[in-house]
């Protein structure tokens, strides 16, 4: 089906269209960006106009181009898109920009409103979620497509700005995104050389084209506001399938504005009045505020319809190639829904069953049978895979031209990782997981939140996940980091006791509509041996009885990971002294806490005094043991020295928890 090109003087209407809409929806919010989607109209309609596959009446087609605004500052330029385009998305909206329970949020949100593919605004993000969906895509493609039909042979589309470039995160995507030749992306760069603070060049002289040339990337440089040489590159771009493509668009920011283009003061704030009205004198635009000229909604419609004839031949292609491809229809079906089997559970303990052992040993083994029952399940370390036992046995690793394997290798790219990993559970079809020391958490940080804002089923695999990694020191002895990562709203952050916990874990992570931490131990820990009653899916509700003492105990101690089996050891120590303690394991904190009264009420029975035991600081259980609990743990920084000796000097024998328990009741 041949696309006839949008006429330059058409899509000029159509982009001063976005600039007067987009200008107008700030100043009536009196707050937002009205500078990038000025500048940045004409490269997005060139784009939207001539090249973006979509259909407005399916917005999650799994073979639609993807477009992400990595500047997400700049959002009205994509809710300008979406309304012209045909999108879900009315002109009431628009006019409420930024307000309380509109559509239109400061900055895209996922989930939130219709054609928006990841969440943006903290920068350099949307650059390497967009890396994310290229390698799902590739990945996709390399499982899926035949010699007579592609089911998958779409682009991802990325829009970014300076601040993008100027972010760390953006060098390690770009370099992975080169290394892997990834020509299924192509790049916007809205280089209007303004910051907030003023011209880039106060902080910023490097060779962007320079720097991509050397990542290997196909570089393009073009005037952003001339219509052909836009069309011009973006054509070259898809053409060059070796290599994933950066067009450095030159542009104007806030164009067409008389006083403010090439200005700071278009980046942040809104045009006002005088302004907004000198640049309709400007632009000769005489439509009313909110107003889409006819010309203009034809065009955008003209091309809308063309794109629902050719989503309707993909259709019927895609309906012919399951016909003809069972097992790949049934593979198809299988990771797009993501299904999991309907006995995960026995299947999972079933590979652990009395099994001892570091933690996150268990979960390497776990994670095979997970890989087996799960074609979905993907992922990779930041060059740590043999510690982290993230490999799936057997698989290939992901390399430029061989997407047919499921091992990712990030290389020592923690913030990337946790981005890519992102674009991968957002495109679908993906259970991507990224693994790391606990204490590299930080280097990702910024990902994991945005995962947990989103609802992504990114899964952080994170071992080493106490002092008790011994000789390496401080540095790698994480204290604080389960602490800080409970305080992430919608993140589980799951910590194990052996491998009973850890296949459930697993599980939880599998069936969690948002991401998942597995904080995973160095060193081995043995079976836990649990009560007669245990019952394999109270480890899912977050919190449950490992052993009680008959009769009302005297306190209960609660405990996670590596502390559970020494609590159990103390509990049993007492005993002795005529102290009865109910031993409590919390694998998920997050989880435990929502579980009903009632349930949380039979665990910690009100009355009994209370323990908390945790290799790290307290500030998470405060809410269980309440003022007058006792807290065993770490709030200083561990040192350098073999684990047993680390034990012994930070009070985590079973001895001295017990004395520390017994003074505590006394």
């Amino acid at each position: 089906m041949h696309h006839i090109m949008i006429p330059a003087d058409k899509a000029r209407r159509c982009a001063d269209a976005i600039r007067m809409i987009s200008a107008e929806a700030v100043e009536r919010a009196n707050s937002g960006h009205p500078g990038l989607p000025m500048g940045a109209a004409d490269c997005a309609v060139a784009l939207w106009g001539n090249f973006l596959e979509f259909n407005p009446e399916d917005p999650r087609w799994p073979n639609r181009d993807r477009f992400i605004l990595s500047a997400g500052h700049g959002s009205m330029l994509l809710y300008s898109l979406l309304h012209l385009f045909g999108f879900d998305l009315p002109m009431e909206e628009i006019k409420n920009f930024r307000q309380w329970g509109s559509k239109t949020p400061g900055h895209p949100e996922f989930g939130h409103t219709v054609g928006v593919e990841v969440t943006t605004g903290p920068l350099g993000q949307g650059f390497a979620n967009g890396v994310g969906m290229g390698i799902a895509s590739r990945m996709a493609a390399e499982r899926f497509n035949t010699t007579d039909f592609k089911p998958i042979n779409h682009f991802i589309y990325t829009l970014l700005g300076d601040g993008c470039l100027q972010e760390g995160i953006s060098y390690e995507a770009a370099a992975l995104a080169g290394h892997l030749k990834l020509g299924n992306l192509i790049y916007i760069y809205d280089s209007n050389s303004i910051t907030i603070e003023g011209k880039t060049d106060l902080a910023w002289s490097e060779d962007v084209e320079g720097r991509f040339i050397a990542s290997g990337w196909h570089v393009q440089k073009i005037d952003g506001h001339d219509n052909d040489q836009i069309v011009a590159a973006i054509a070259a771009a898809k053409s060059e399938t070796g290599k994933p493509s950066i067009i450095i668009a030159t542009t104007h920011i806030a164009y067409g504005s008389p006083a403010k283009q090439d200005s700071s003061g278009a980046h942040g704030s809104p045009l006002g009045k005088d302004e907004i009205a000198a640049t309709r004198a400007n632009l000769g635009w005489d439509a009313a505020p909110f107003e889409v000229p006819q010309d203009v909604h034809d065009t955008c419609q003209l091309r809308v319809e063309e794109l629902k004839q050719r989503y309707a031949a993909w259709q019927r292609g895609c309906a012919s190639w399951h016909a003809a491809n069972p097992e790949k229809s049934k593979l198809w079906d299988q990771m797009w829904h993501k299904h999991l089997p309907a006995n995960l559970t026995d299947e999972l303990l079933s590979v652990i069953a009395g099994k001892d052992g570091a933690t996150r040993s268990l979960s390497g083994t776990v994670l095979q049978k997970v890989a087996e029952l799960i074609p979905s399940v993907v992922g990779g370390s930041a060059d740590l895979s043999p510690s982290n036992n993230s490999d799936i046995k057997g698989a290939a690793s992901v390399q430029a031209g061989s997407f047919a394997g499921r091992n990712l290798h990030f290389g020592i790219r923690e913030h990337a990782m946790g981005a890519i990993i992102n674009g991968m559970a957002l495109y679908g079809c993906f259970i991507p997981y990224g693994a790391t020391f606990l204490v590299f958490s930080d280097y990702c940080r910024p990902s994991i939140r945005l995962s947990a804002l989103m609802g992504a089923q990114s899964i952080y695999i994170f071992t080493h996940d106490s002092f008790f990694v011994g000789e390496d020191g401080p540095t790698h002895q994480p204290v604080e980091h389960v602490a800080s990562l409970r305080l992430i709203p919608g993140l589980q952050v799951i910590r194990p006791a052996d491998g009973v916990e850890t296949a459930l874990a697993w599980q939880a992570a599998l069936q969690y509509n948002g991401p998942t931490a597995l904080i995973l131990t160095r060193q081995k820990l043995p079976v836990i041996a649990r009560a007669a009653s245990f019952s394999a899916s109270d480890v899912l509700k977050g919190g449950y009885v490992v052993s009680s003492p008959d009769g009302t105990p005297d306190a209960v101690i609660m405990a996670s990971g590596s502390e559970v089996h020494v609590a159990a050891e103390a509990a049993a120590t007492l005993v002795l002294q005529g102290i009865k303690i109910r031993v409590v394991s919390v694998p998920c904190l997050e989880t435990f806490l929502a579980q009903p009264a009632e349930y949380r009420n039979q665990v910690l029975p009100a009355g009994i005094r209370r323990i908390a035991f945790e290799a790290g600081r307290s500030a998470s259980w405060g809410c269980l043991i309440g003022c007058d609990g006792l807290f065993i743990g770490i709030e200083h920084f561990g040192a350098s020295a073999p684990d047993k000796i680390l034990a012994e000097q930070f009070g985590f024998t079973t001895p001295q928890v017990a004395e520390k328990i017994a003074t505590f009741l006394k």
